[in-house]
C-alpha cells in the first residue's frame, strides 16, 4: 500500500489527442495495431501473449474467444483491490462510506475515462456498429467534467470493460494482486478520495426530498422526445433530455430541479407560513359576539 493518491483531473491535452486518433481510426484486419504498444503503455511484459490478445477483442469481432471471462475477473479483482486500499487509507470510515467510495472508484464512467486517457480504445478488436461514435462523443463530453460528471454524461460500457478486461488478463498472468495494483494504481490515476466524492444528482435530490417531507415524482416521456420531468409535491421544477440513455436524461432533470430548489423550497416555506396563520387565525381572534358570550357569568 503507497501513500494516499493525489487527485488531478484528466489531462485535456491528451483527451483532444485521443479524440483525433479516434477519428482518424478504422480498423480493419489488416490494419490492427500491435499490442506490443499495449505493454509498454501499462508497463508490464506478459508472459502469455494470449492473455493480451484475449483481453482486447470483443465480442463482434467473430472469433471463437472475448473479453468477457477476463472481464469479470478483472471486476472482481479490481473490487478487491480498492476495497483493500480503502481499508488500510481510511481506518476511521464506516462501511457504508467505504462501499461508495469504493462503487464511485469503478464506476463505468470512472473505468472509460482511463481507457479514453490511455488511448486502450485505439486497439480494441471490434465490428460493433457505432462504437467509434460514442467514443468520439464521450470524449467532447468530458472535456466539460475533468475529474467526473456525477452522472450527466453516458460513457461507453465497452471502453470500462477494457480497463477490467486487462486487469483481469495481467492477474491471470502473473497471479498477483500486488502486481496487478503496482501496474494499474498509476493509470487509475486520479482516484476519487471521501474529499472528492460526489454523490449523483438523483440520490442528492431523493435524500433533501425525504428530510424536508415532499413527494418526489417523475414523469418520464423519454421515448416521446427524449426527456425526462421532475416534480415536487406535483410542482415541474426540472427537465432533463437525453438521446442515448434514459437514466442521465434523469439524472440532469434532478440536476435542474437542485439547481432551482431556491424558488420551490421558498415557496413551500412560504405555503407553509399561510397554513400555519390559517390554522391560527380562528382560534386566535374570536368574533365580538363570542367574545361577549364568554365574558357573560
Amino acid at each position: 500500500m503507497g501513500a494516499e493518491p493525489q487527485e488531478t483531473p484528466i489531462h485535456m491535452n491528451e483527451v483532444k489527442q485521443s479524440l483525433l486518433e479516434t477519428e482518424s481510426t478504422t480498423l480493419t484486419e489488416s490494419s490492427l495495431p500491435s499490442l506490443d504498444e499495449v505493454e509498454e503503455i501499462i508497463g508490464y511484459k506478459f508472459e502469455n501473449k494470449n492473455l493480451l490478445e484475449e483481453a482486447f477483442t470483443h465480442s463482434s469481432f467473430m472469433c471463437s474467444f472475448s473479453y468477457e471471462r477476463l472481464e469479470y475477473i478483472g471486476d472482481a479483482v479490481l473490487n478487491l483491490l480498492f476495497s483493500r486500499e480503502h481499508y488500510f487509507l481510511y481506518p476511521d470510515l464506516a462501511p457504508g462510506k467505504l462501499t461508495r467510495l469504493r462503487a464511485a472508484n469503478v464506476d463505468t464512467e470512472k473505468l472509460a475515462r482511463v481507457a479514453l486517457r490511455h488511448g486502450f480504445h485505439r486497439y480494441l478488436r471490434h465490428k460493433k456498429r457505432l462504437l467509434e461514435d460514442q467514443i468520439q462523443e464521450f470524449a467532447r463530453a468530458v472535456l466539460d467534467y475533468p475529474l467526473h460528471s456525477n452522472g450527466l454524461i453516458d460513457a461507453p460500457k465497452d471502453l470500462a470493460d477494457l480497463v477490467e478486461s486487462t486487469i483481469g488478463a495481467v492477474f491471470m498472468d502473473c497471479n498477483s494482486i500486488d502486481i496487478v495494483w503496482e501496474v494499474f494504481k498509476g493509470l487509475l490515476e486520479p482516484i476519487i478520495t471521501p474529499e472528492t466524492i460526489q454523490i449523483h444528482f438523483n440520490t442528492q435530490l431523493n435524500e433533501l426530498c425525504q428530510k424536508n417531507n415532499r413527494s418526489l415524482k417523475y414523469v418520464d416521456s423519454w421515448e416521446k422526445n427524449k426527456a425526462v420531468d421532475c416534480f415536487i409535491d406535483g410542482q415541474f421544477v426540472g427537465r432533463g433530455t437525453y438521446s442515448l440513455r434514459k437514466e442521465v436524461a434523469q439524472n440532469r432533470a434532478a440536476k435542474d430541479a437542485l439547481d432551482n430548489r431556491w424558488k420551490w423550497m421558498v415557496l413551500r416555506e412560504k405555503d407553509t407560513a399561510d397554513e400555519e396563520q390559517e390554522e391560527e387565525s380562528p382560534t386566535s381572534q374570536l368574533s365580538e359576539e363570542e367574545s361577549e358570550v364568554n365574558e357573560q357569568p
